[in-house]
């Protein structure tokens, strides 16, 4: 009745669905549950209120992340648009486990565009407006991103992620958020 891929997609989706929640969650524990708008390929796109305003965001997981067995939580990478705080395109990620302090994180698309994250707790983010923005645009041409940081114990991670369905979950957001 159901084929793998379809039984595949729905415990992607649901995993991301989880992930996107607690991720929300965790930095504001009175906000609403997340409204999905819908699921694009490795990506999900999702809205919720924050006062008076909407908030929109992408969020993806990786495809694969080493070293394998490492005890991480959740990882995942979001683009998030807050109009209420006139904020587009910011990109962060989410490791799973407090970055090195003082350390930056690595972001690669497509072994051609990279860029310097910086870090704090288990974040990481682009730091400017001007870097958000490049960030976006090199993953809506891409077709996968590596990210690469240091835990507070010194161990190496990286993550690779599919950016296929990114530009159809942030036209989604897009016109949600304007």
């Amino acid at each position: 009745m159901f084929s793998n891929t379809m039984i595949r997609n729905f415990k992607i989706m649901s995993m991301l669905a989880g992930a996107a929640f607690l991720a929300v969650t965790a930095t504001a524990n009175a906000q609403p549950k997340p409204t999905l708008l819908g699921s694009f390929k490795d990506w999900a796109a999702y809205t919720y209120k924050s006062g008076k305003s909407k908030v929109c965001y992408i969020v993806s997981q990786p495809k694969d992340s080493t070293p394998k067995g490492l005890n991480r939580d959740a990882v995942f990478f979001l683009v998030t648009h807050r109009p209420g705080d006139k904020v587009r395109n910011e990109v962060n990620t989410i490791i799973g486990y407090p970055y090195k302090k003082g350390s930056t994180s690595s972001v690669t698309i497509d072994n051609a565009s990279k860029f310097k994250f910086f870090t704090s707790g288990d974040g990481a983010w682009a730091g400017s407006k001007e870097a958000d923005a490049k960030v976006v645009r090199a993953m809506k041409a891409g077709t996968t991103m590596v990210v690469v940081g240091r835990s507070g114990r010194g161990t190496k991670t990286i993550d690779k992620y599919s950016l296929a369905g990114v530009s159809a979950a942030m036209k989604k957001i897009d016109e949600t958020c304007r």
